[in-house]
């Protein structure tokens, strides 16, 4: 199947099957928020403002890389993008390796481009394709070109060898990946981000990441989309591989162990209402991702279904802030201290 197929037949998955882990939750509806009867604040004060990659956010809010590098993606970008906008979030792509390998994608990329003064734009790469880069001497000039197409406010690079384990036309090929990332780090003027796809960033991995210079990550933590679900429901062995459907670490777990040891953490991974943001937050977490979700509001209700979904867990959020005495986020995110 073809990389441009593929990109289409994932998305479609997405929305049409149930992918979610069968066994796990992201684990942030066991955090227990602490109640305070004394908030000293009033709801409408309640500032949900917060800065990420240079620019200033509304919400604490991401919708995560999803697609690109079939024709409806461009549809799909284009409307995340008036989305985003109209919330004041921050936008990622899905992996942009098809623009490099078939440049009559591109559009489906810069169709967020538009809102790219006014919100972070996150581009996309895949941690084997980065280090294939790497290696060939052409990763500087590739990364440039990605981020100069979506006005990109930082580059992510994802990590999937679970996924590439599953994946038919998977490239289960991590060495020299670390070396990689190291090298985007230095040459790239702009922030490097490094993202699970679902299955969590133990605290290892992030202090080997730390080590090579990276200063932000998206833990993308198990109880959302499977990925290697996703997968295996493409693979004419089904039955054989389900074992490794609801592998991963649980988003808490991830903010738990890597809190502190990174300077700024993305929280994805089933994120589902505000109070889980709220739990995401008060565990380290700078922005909160989701993509599933959205995709899916975006697709029953278009753009306005996704803005519904995103006001409704930023009331949530409000909510929560109030009710533990967090007239800001800097004031949640030490709620647990």
């Amino acid at each position: 199947m073809s990389l441009t197929s593929r990109k289409k037949e994932h998305v479609d998955l997405v929305i049409e099957k149930d992918v979610r882990f069968r066994t796990k939750d992201n684990g942030l509806e066991a955090i227990e928020l602490p109640y305070c009867a004394l908030p000293e604040c009033d709801l409408a004060d309640i500032d949900t403002r917060t800065g990420f990659v240079g620019k200033q956010l509304a919400l604490p809010f991401m919708i995560t890389g999803m697609t690109g590098g079939y024709p409806d993606a461009e549809r799909i970008n284009a409307q995340l993008a008036e989305a985003a906008l109209e919330l004041g979030i921050a936008l990622g792509v899905g992996s942009m390796r098809a623009a490099i390998e078939h440049p009559a994608t591109a559009r489906s990329y810069s169709a967020v481009r538009s809102v790219a003064d006014r919100v972070p734009t996150i581009g996309n790469v895949g941690a084997v394709q980065l280090a294939d880069w790497y290696r060939d001497g052409s990763m500087p000039n590739h990364l440039n070109t990605l981020a100069d197409l979506i006005g990109a406010s930082a580059m992510a690079i994802h990590l999937n060898p679970l996924q590439e384990l599953m994946q038919p036309e998977g490239q289960p090929r991590f060495r020299g990946v670390l070396e990689a990332i190291e090298a985007a780090v230095n040459a790239s003027p702009l922030p490097i981000i490094v993202k699970e796809v679902g299955a969590g960033i133990s605290l290892k991995v992030a202090e080997r990441l730390v080590d090579a210079g990276v200063e932000i990550i998206d833990v993308a933590g198990a109880g959302g989309t499977s990925w290697s679900g996703v997968e295996i429901l493409r693979r004419d062995d089904a039955a054989k591989v389900q074992d490794y459907w609801d592998v991963g670490i649980p988003t808490a777990q991830c903010l738990y162990e890597c809190r502190g040891v990174i300077p700024v953490m993305i929280a994805s991974g089933g994120i589902a209402n505000g109070r889980q943001t709220a739990a995401a937050i008060a565990l380290g977490a700078t922005v909160v991702g989701a993509a599933g979700p959205v995709l899916r509001a975006l697709e029953e209700d278009g753009v306005g279904g996704v803005i519904t979904l995103l006001r409704s867990w930023e009331l949530d959020l409000r909510r929560w802030m109030f009710l533990t005495g967090s007239p800001t986020l800097h004031d949640l995110a030490h709620i647990l201290h």
